[in-house]
């Protein structure tokens, strides 16, 4: 039977834990739900503070936009024997004539080996003059320098032929099989194509991120959707960079989870679920299902449609609660979207903070352990 001087030593034991919770805090891994609460704009924050819902979903689920504009789009495919800006071309110039403008004493031909494309398009033939020759087929050039030779010289014979240049290729960098500078030949007109010639994507196809640079214009697409939209394998132009990286966008984990971290999107729609298992689930004995809170700057465009009015202005904070417990709480957050630089908290279950509080009075409790030991039993 406990005597009164240990029941005395139990008492203050206890109180002096209970003071030490009160005074101090528990230890946490983050706020809990109430001081989270306290940041709405009602309370004493200014957060907007909102459940998830199927509407709230719906409002929410943005994706990045990608894709080419329409001068990528209408850009016909080069002919394969196209002649552009920096190619290489060889002439032949036949004369019906002994001595001709162009032959060499003795002959009736001139050959114009390596006839160099200026940057503007360009070729000078003599006698012929400046030709445009970019734009055009050895076929057509083959008409316009004859039409220019026919009034000098009596029926001449011309034949044009285009050599290796460096008017028709593209470079490819970033994530594929073999970076380098490839020329735009018959089976590699089209984006899909080159990157064929290229060896693929080297990275998870559900990440890769394809951006050509044409000039002035900038257009960026899913890898995925290269196949699955036909539009977007468009035609190629000398000059093009093509780049293949992975997805950069990424979101932070913190409170009761199995780690926290900043973590990269491992597919093109990330949802609330998959965010959680990405990084292992919830913890059994510490995390709480019905307090999962999103952070995230929402566009007033998006914000007035999730609150239901018009006069936000800029970039709102937004705070989403999902309650996994709830009838559909697992599938809201099936359904509600992850984006870029979302903060993904979890808070700790009530079960995890009574342990605490159970396992520093126990802790307090330590020094008295020999308390009916001293008082003999």
């Amino acid at each position: 039977m406990t005597s009164p001087t240990v029941r005395r030593a139990l008492s203050v034991a206890v109180l002096a834990a209970g003071a030490l919770v009160s005074s101090c805090g528990l230890p946490q891994v983050g706020p809990n739900k109430s001081q989270i609460f306290r940041g709405s704009v009602q309370r004493e924050g200014d957060a907007f503070i909102v459940d998830v819902n199927e509407r709230v979903t719906r409002a929410t689920a943005v994706a990045p936009a990608l894709g080419f504009n329409s001068s990528f789009q209408k850009a016909g495919i080069l002919g394969s024997d196209t002649i552009q800006p920096g190619d290489t071309l060889g002439l032949t110039i036949w004369e019906n004539v002994d001595d001709g403008l162009l032959a060499d004493q003795g002959l009736n031909s001139t050959a114009l080996e390596e006839v160099q494309v200026d940057g503007s398009g360009f070729i000078f033939v003599p006698y012929a003059g400046r030709l445009k020759a970019s734009g055009n087929t050895p076929e057509r050039l083959r008409q316009i320098i004859t039409e220019k030779l026919q009034d000098q010289t009596p029926d001449p014979q011309v034949q044009v032929r285009r050599l290796a240049g460096d008017g028709s290729t593209v470079s490819l960098v970033g994530s594929v099989g073999a970076q380098g500078i490839y020329p735009i030949e018959r089976p590699t007109r089209t984006l899909a194509t080159m990157l064929a010639q290229a060896g693929g994507v080297t990275i998870e196809p559900e990440i890769a991120q394809i951006v050509v640079k044409r000039g002035q214009d900038t257009g960026q697409i899913w890898f995925q959707d290269l196949y699955d939209y036909p539009e977007l394998d468009i035609a190629l132009r000398g000059g093009d960079q093509i780049l293949v990286e992975p997805d950069t966008r990424a979101f932070s984990v913190l409170g009761a989870t199995r780690s926290q971290a900043r973590v990269q999107f491992e597919t093109k729609d990330l949802s609330a679920l998959e965010a959680i298992a990405q990084v292992g689930g919830l913890v059994p004995t510490s995390s709480d299902p019905t307090g999962v809170f999103i952070f995230r700057n929402e566009p007033a465009e998006i914000a007035n449609i999730v609150l239901g009015r018009d006069d936000l202005i800029g970039a709102q904070r937004m705070v989403y609660v999902l309650n996994l417990t709830e009838p559909n709480g697992m599938f809201e957050a099936r359904d509600f979207v992850i984006r870029d630089d979302d903060t993904l908290y979890v808070t700790e279950a009530p079960y995890a903070q009574w342990t605490k509080t159970i396992s520093l009075i126990s802790g307090s409790l330590t020094p008295f352990a020999n308390v009916q030991t001293l008082a003999g039993g």
